[in-house]
């Protein structure tokens, strides 16, 4: 088993920079996720670590080795594609088998590991079928389960789960979870779904242009995100801005987004004491903004007259998309809400999970 370390490292295709000083540390057994929007540079990143791209500048690690030189067979990671890129003429067990007969490993050791892998992943029936005799699932199964008989240090799979419909992806998401307890070795996984990331693991690390924004855990994320980028693409829906400025004193301070105002609690006034009579950006997620016949008795309320646009009702909740003055924003509210489309409702702000952000730098006012 094994760390993963980046150091600086830079990757460069002629003018465009694709990854920008990345600087990370995975832990042995850890599952980290890179993730962010198509172009940020985490499938790179992972093919640099891979030894499929070539570093322009920088040092990766893996375990105490410098593997800046090391051939990607020699680098002991194993990798699982978006493509499934199975061979059609061969059987599960073949497919499963074939690096470890390339690597000349004895049969009774191949045989094991394809077992076991198989097993494991629950296709020990299917080890005689070929690839087009097998569902989506199936085949991604045995993707994975190639991967694991190499016994590796290190997983790298970069979106292993876009081919599968939603039902099927919700339930592999599960399973590659518990695969990692499992096998307690290090996985490294990159997803344009923030959903995926929120919800596998153990530390998530948000790209943008090449750059990092944050990386830490789930909740710290979601919570506590250091940016504007971080706050809005972490969530879903993502959270709600609105350009205003803080307004009154430091023992009444107000967010004054110009169609409304919302008074700042006493303890979050005197952190963000040195951005009164600034601009500054609002942010509250969808989930914070409450019908009030439904609010949690112990939030600060804050109240706020709009309009409703649009609703969607979604079983367990219903979304109103509302507007103030020409702004929407969403809610996410019980699903025994009265607010009807056309209709103008007064909706409860928890101000107690309010974020405010630099308007210049965009960083989070802590």
């Amino acid at each position: 088993m094994a760390k993963v370390v980046y150091e600086h490292v830079y990757k460069r295709f002629g003018e465009v920079i694709a990854v920008n000083d990345l600087n990370i540390e995975i832990a042995d057994k850890e599952f980290l996720v890179f993730v962010g929007p198509s172009g940020c540079g985490k499938t790179t990143s992972l093919r640099l670590l891979a030894g499929l791209e070539e570093i322009s500048e920088g040092d990766i690690y893996i375990g105490d080795r410098l593997v800046n030189d090391v051939a990607p067979k020699d680098r002991d990671i194993a990798m699982v594609f978006q493509s499934y890129a199975l061979y059609p003429h061969m059987s599960v067990y073949d497919n499963m088998a074939f690096g470890l007969k390339l690597r000349k490993t004895p049969k009774a050791e191949i045989n094991r590991r394809v077992k076991e892998a198989a097993t494991l992943l629950g296709i020990e029936t299917l080890l005689d079928r070929k690839p087009k005799q097998l569902s989506g699932g199936q085949r991604q199964r045995v993707a994975l389960g190639r991967a694991i008989v190499r016994e590796p240090a290190v997983f790298l799979m970069d979106e292993p789960l876009s081919n599968l419909d939603a039902k099927l992806r919700v339930q592999t998401r599960a399973e590659l979870s518990k695969l990692h307890q499992r096998l307690e070795t290090t996985f490294i996984y990159v997803t344009h779904d923030q959903m995926e990331a929120m919800t596998m693991g153990t530390r998530i690390c948000v790209l943008r242009d090449g750059i990092l924004q944050q990386v830490d855990t789930p909740q710290n994320l979601y919570q506590r995100p250091d940016n504007v980028f971080v706050a809005g693409f972490i969530g879903s829906p993502a959270m709600n801005f609105f350009d205003a400025t803080l307004t009154g004193t430091k023992d009444e301070m107000w967010v004054d987004g110009g169609t409304f105002r919302v008074r700042v609690p006493a303890e979050r006034a005197k952190i963000v004491a040195p951005y009164l009579g600034k601009e500054v950006i609002f942010g509250v997620r969808p989930e914070d903004i409450h019908d009030p016949q439904y609010a949690p008795p112990s939030i600060t309320a804050a109240p706020v007259e709009c309009h409703v646009d649009v609703t969607e009702l979604m079983g367990s909740e219903v979304y109103l998309y509302l507007l103030t003055g020409t702004k929407q924003f969403v809610a996410r509210v019980d699903p025994r809400t009265m607010a009807r489309v056309g209709k103008d409702v007064t909706v409860h702000v928890n101000m107690d999970n309010m974020h405010l952000f630099d308007r210049q730098t965009e960083r989070a006012i802590r």
